[in-house]
């Protein structure tokens, strides 16, 4: 039988030049994608996606016999991740980049250019699974959990998951490393990239100042205030802030104070006691449900930030306008606004949203 056509989605790092590597000798004729996201690399970040990385997939795709291709999609990356990401800073938000990047710009794209190029599936680096759910694939966390990135692809469909591969998803990092250095690939050693790979060693804050230079926009600065309202100083643009953060606020107080709250209107940082930061419910828009909503009054997980605990919850409301509200177990710390939130049944993905403006914080008991 012919082997069967793979487009691999190859990023120049060990885990999706290992993915190829398997698949070739699996037999599956490989042709090799890659993405030129960057022109210039965020070297302090370990950038992906960047010249040098092409280079490094363009080694391997050699070493290996395959064809290989690269396709520019930095104008779609600007476009699509790196102005949505500075806007949403710009209005108090905390966003993922990475959850976007994989909806928008890289798996649509790819799946799309893999079906132009005849292939039966795509196949990436990811660490997840992908399982089968009354005769339907869905998506799973990885088996090594210090690797796995079932979070930042929440938004993958089932239609999407049936044509997709995950070759390294049943692996622990250090199996995969050492398939690497067995098929003499020359990234087997190479560092990996960090999440926001787009930004540079001045920081995320750089990164919005430098979008809204571009756009010919301001931003403002404005004032620290109490949850009375009470000024306590002044900082330079509420870009620099997210909630729940401690470091940097250059304010002076005799116990730790903590942003509680950004107001994009008058450009005030609310700040407070850690203890204001708690909240008993994750409010959620522009959610995805892979198979369909839970029940109201199912017990989920929730994920809220990459490598974060998996937080019990309990379906309150499923609204419209693709919402849903979950009540937590034990209260935790607020979602920041913007922030991704994945809903997990165990190691199975449900699917997950963008965290809806913070509710109101639970009363602070006098003492």
């Amino acid at each position: 039988m012919k082997p069967k056509k793979v487009v691999v989605a190859m990023s120049g790092g060990v885990d999706s030049s290992v993915a190829a590597g398997l698949l070739v000798e699996a037999g599956y004729e490989v042709i090799g994608l890659a993405m030129r996201t960057h022109t210039l690399a965020a070297k302090s970040n370990r950038a992906c996606c960047t010249p040098d990385d092409m280079r490094d997939a363009r080694k391997v795709a050699d070493l290996l016999g395959i064809r290989f291709y690269v396709l520019d999609y930095e104008q779609t990356f600007v476009d699509e991740v790196v102005r949505p990401f500075a806007q949403a800073y710009r209005q108090g938000q905390t966003p993922n980049p990475c959850v976007t990047c994989n909806d928008r710009v890289k798996f649509r794209p790819l799946l799309k250019q893999a079906k132009l190029l005849g292939a039966d599936c795509l196949a990436t680096g990811h660490y997840a699974r992908i399982q089968t759910h009354n005769a339907l694939p869905y998506l799973a966390r990885a088996q090594d959990p210090d690797k796995d990135q079932a979070y930042f692809l929440y938004r993958l469909r089932p239609e999407q998951l049936a044509w997709i591969m995950f070759p390294v998803g049943q692996m622990q990092k250090s199996a995969v490393r050492a398939h690497a250095e067995r098929l003499g690939l020359p990234v087997a050693h190479k560092a990996e990239s960090q999440e926001i790979c787009f930004v540079g060693p001045k920081g995320y804050a750089a990164t919005v100042e430098k979008m809204a230079q571009a756009d010919g926009s301001g931003l403002p600065p404005g004032e620290f205030v109490d949850a009375q309202g009470r000024v306590l100083g002044t900082h330079a643009g509420i870009h620099h802030f997210t909630l729940g953060q401690r470091r940097g606020l250059g304010l002076s107080a005799p116990e730790p104070l903590y942003v509680i709250d950004i107001e994009p209107h008058s450009h005030r940082v609310v700040v407070g006691p850690k203890e204001a930061l708690l909240g008993p419910e994750v409010s959620l828009r522009d959610v995805v449900w892979t198979h369909g909503p839970p029940a109201v009054g199912a017990t989920v997980q929730v994920q809220r930030r990459h490598r974060g605990a998996l937080e019990p919850a309990v379906v309150r409301a499923l609204g419209p306008s693709q919402s849903a509200t979950l009540s937590l177990v034990t209260p935790a710390p607020r979602a920041a606004p913007g922030q991704a939130v994945a809903v997990f049944d165990g190691d199975r993905v449900l699917g997950g949203g963008t965290a809806a403006a913070a509710p109101a914080a639970l009363p602070i008991l006098a003492s």
